[in-house]
């Protein structure tokens, strides 16, 4: 019998070639019994456990609840045979025992492992040790049991035991020299734990060690951003300390063999010779025949992390596919990589209203195929809609090159010379670059590649005309997910169980949120929140307009905020006109329609109507005929005509403009 607390929480009983789950029940059991798991052979209180269960005020018959789940959890573990294991679940007055075999607990036999490793003094033995109480993990801690605050501190804390492991086998293979090894155990810790310092300062420092100085620079930068826009803080004394080592380019210590290690004896490696240039196990493509041999240099990667719950968008990955990579074969599935790039990259351009999802879907495509680019992968959020200052090309050209291993002394200060050095470095590298959140095409063009085998994926609210017309970018649409996906992706989100308690509900609630990815993602954070809501509760409350904007919130990243950076883009004149629409018409209106409503020149009205369907803001459906969704209509109707940003007095706002700089 092996009980299992490091993932889903199960209980597996039978032979270890074909064990059997059993039957646990609903969240509430599966909790009591993850409960008394964490404190096994000690009493754990009916209070204790009334406080775990509910995050509000527990029901008047909530000990009655707690015994119904106790007798059926002794039930269960008795139907698996748990007198045979020596388990026991007992009643000691006003509180119970699981009295068990403490080796039967995952949690305990990860524990065991980790503390008898000493990845210092024998780092050959504490290797396997340590991957043995790694490889006991299924998944994030506890799932499966209510979200309240006692489960969130036990998972929270069994999540901390985990990383102390990754990070001791990572220093464990840097003692043997594995230093490839260790950075890929720590790469993808670093990625789910941007602000750990520890742990980004060792991935820093083992990546300098296998002679990739810039990807190590670039993971300092991109902490001390994220420091410093999350917390307001500098970089701690640990990680300044990494980054310092690495600027004096101190000379690379040899590792002290293990004695026992069989390995010992073998000759070391000079840790700056060349390597395949991939991190964690991350393999190039092979090359075709028509693209240049791999670059040498520091192999970039900047994308963010891909983006939690991502499903359906087939069509628009395979136009990705086509675009960005034209010539890599029409035939081959999406998710695998191409055999080789095209004798000429691409520039694809995702466009759509906030929310749709445009990052996500970007990001996914390219950690799917980051095997097409061995040379790096470069990634600059523009911020041209994000509400504060947008990104400098400038700025993001230092950061490009600083990760291609660019001497910062050797940057030059101009934005045309940095932009010619960029693209001669790039010229013969098979790169894909990510321009996500651009507000122009001005602020685009010069961080376009311009290497014949790099791809450009570019995302935006707005069409961006001029790239189209003078860089001959192609578009990609992309639209509000339909009732399935949008019913999908909230299974994802919250377990596909609570979906099928109440499908109609589901299909509602994607109506109610215009399938739009980021109010699904807002409203199932509600019900995260209040895991005693139902589907159908929540959709009641959406149905009043007047609420639906507040509940599709999740702190600043909700629609409200993003339709205001969006309307913050217009001029005064647009933004009146979208706050006149929104309260004047149902769903469609023409330039005649909205000249009356508005009281002004229907010829001035039709450019801005324009202006406004370029953002996403409206959608021509027909000629002359728009459409303006039912979230934007309701944040026009409050404080739609309030957001206008600095472009200008008039209907004569900023346009794309039509020919090259």
């Amino acid at each position: 019998m092996d009980f299992s607390l490091l993932g889903p929480v199960t209980v597996t009983t039978g032979p270890v070639e074909a064990p059997v789950e059993l039957p646990l029940g609903p969240a509430k059991r599966r909790s009591v019994l993850a409960m008394l798991l964490l404190r096994p052979n000690s009493t754990v209180s009916v209070e204790q456990l009334v406080a775990g269960l509910w995050e509000d005020e527990p029901p008047a018959h909530a000990r009655t609840v707690i015994q119904g789940h106790v007798s059926r959890l002794r039930a269960a573990l008795a139907e698996g045979g748990a007198d045979a294991h020596g388990v026991e679940l007992t009643t000691h007055s006003s509180a119970y025992l699981l009295r068990l075999p403490a080796t039967l607990v995952d949690t305990v036999r990860f524990d065991d492992l980790v503390a008898r490793a000493d990845p210092e003094s024998a780092p050959a033995d504490a290797v396997p040790m340590l991957r043995q109480a790694l490889g006991l993990w299924r998944g994030p801690a506890l799932t499966g049991t209510v979200a309240s605050p006692p489960f969130a501190a036990a998972a929270h804390a069994l999540e901390e035991r985990r990383l102390t492991a990754v990070e001791a086998l990572a220093r464990a293979h840097g003692a043997l020299g594995e230093y490839e090894k260790a950075a890929g155990v720590l790469h993808p810790a670093a990625l789910g734990n941007p602000l750990r310092e520890g742990l980004i300062a060792d991935l820093m420092l083992v990546l300098y060690r296998t002679g990739r100085q810039s990807d190590a620079i670039a993971w300092f930068h991109r902490t001390r951003e994220m420091l410093a826009d999350d917390l307001g803080v500098d970089p701690g004394e640990r990680l300044s300390a990494a980054y310092q080592e690495i600027l004096r380019a101190a000379p690379v210590p040899e590792p002290q063999p293990d004695p026992r290690d069989p390995r010992a004896s073998r000759e070391p490696r000079d840790p700056r010779e060349p390597r395949d240039p991939r991190v964690g196990g991350e393999a190039a493509a092979p090359a075709a025949s028509a693209a240049p041999a791999a670059a040498s240099g520091p192999v970039p990667e900047l994308l963010p992390r891909p983006p939690a719950g991502f499903l359906g968008r087939d069509a628009e990955l395979a136009e990705l596919t086509r675009l960005a990579l034209p010539g890599a074969g029409q035939d081959r599935p999406y998710g695998g990589a191409p055999a080789g790039l095209p004798a000429e990259g691409g520039i694809a351009l995702v466009t759509g209203p906030a929310g749709v999802g445009k990052t996500g879907l970007a990001v996914h495509w390219g950690h799917a195929y980051a095997a097409a680019f061995p040379d790096g992968r470069l990634f600059a959020d523009l911020r041209g809609f994000s509400g504060g200052e947008e990104a400098e090309p400038a700025a993001v050209l230092r950061e490009f090159l600083l990760a291609m291993g660019t001497p910062a002394d050797q940057i030059p200060p101009s934005e045309q010379a940095a932009g010619a050095l960029y693209r001669s470095l790039v010229a013969q590298r098979r790169l894909l670059v990510v321009l996500d959140n651009a507000s122009s095409s001005a602020q685009v063009r010069p961080l376009l590649p311009g290497g014949p085998h790099c791809a450009t994926l570019v995302t935006s609210r707005s069409r961006l005309d001029g790239l189209i017309a003078t860089d001959a970018a192609r578009p990609v649409r992309l639209h509000a997910l339909g009732p399935a996906d949008g019913a999908a992706l909230i299974g994802a989100l919250l377990g596909p169980d609570r979906v099928a308690e109440d499908p109609a509900a589901a299909e509602e609630l994607v109506t109610l949120c215009d399938g739009l990815p980021l109010a699904l993602r807002a409203a199932s954070a509600q019900l995260v929140a209040r895991p005693r809501w139902r589907l159908a509760r929540l959709a009641t409350a959406l149905r009043d307009e007047r609420r639906r904007l507040a509940l599709l919130s999740a702190e600043d990243a909700g629609v409200a905020a993003a339709l205001r950076n969006s309307v913050a883009r217009l001029s005064a004149d647009d933004a009146q006109l979208l706050r006149v629409l929104g309260a004047g018409f149902a769903r469609e209106v023409n330039t005649a329609e909205a000249a009356a409503l508005s009281g002004a020149d229907p010829d001035l009205i039709q450019d801005s109507l324009e202006r406004l369907a370029e953002m996403h803001l409206l959608d021509e459906e027909a000629t002359n005929r728009y459409v303006m969704s039912d979230l934007v209509k309701l944040f026009a109707q409050g404080d739609g005509g309030r957001g206008a940003g600095p472009s200008g007095e008039g209907s004569g706002g900023p346009r794309e403009e039509s020919g090259p700089p």
